[in-house]
């Protein structure tokens, strides 16, 4: 058993491209792909994209409506994780499923009314993708543990 660093919030699928994302209870992370049935799971670096909820309540408080929290389209939202303290390539135990952390952070979106303020937006350090080490089983209020530590990158584009 690892390091317990946080839980799962919420998961999400997405079964078309452009389509909103539908709330699941359970899912199926597959190996070298990412979440089954998601439009935007594949054989790449970023198969599973994570957000903060911590990060999601703090932009709400500043009554933004979703505006970006909606866009970034996160597969699962972590609680209790600050990901810009994670180094790359850690190796997580989210459930049943083993991931690996390829980057953290995300690109800030085009219309941001917090970047658009003059102010630093919050919303591209607060969540990460990973690759699907190995298959499992991931649902609502899983740990999620650190296996390995990663090599002491902070932050990769």
């Amino acid at each position: 058993m690892g390091k317990v660093i946080g839980r799962v919030r919420a998961l999400y699928l997405c079964k078309k491209k452009g389509s909103p994302r539908e709330v699941i209870q359970s899912g199926l992370f597959q190996e070298g792909f990412g979440l089954v049935g998601d439009a935007y799971a594949g054989k790449a670096n970023r198969q599973v994209s994570l957000f903060s909820q911590e990060i999601i309540d703090e932009v709400e408080a500043r009554g933004l409506n979703g505006f970006c929290t909606n866009r970034f389209s996160e597969n699962i939202t972590t609680e209790g994780i600050e990901w810009e303290k994670i180094p790359l390539h850690t190796k997580l135990r989210i459930g049943k499923s083993v991931q690996m952390v390829s980057q953290i952070g995300k690109n800030c979106h085009q219309g941001c009314p917090i970047k658009e303020s003059g102010k630093p937006c919050i919303m591209p350090m607060g969540g990460a993708f990973t690759a699907v080490l190995s298959t499992g089983m991931i649902k609502v209020g899983d740990a999620i543990e650190i296996e390995e530590e990663g090599d002491g990158s902070i932050f990769e584009k």
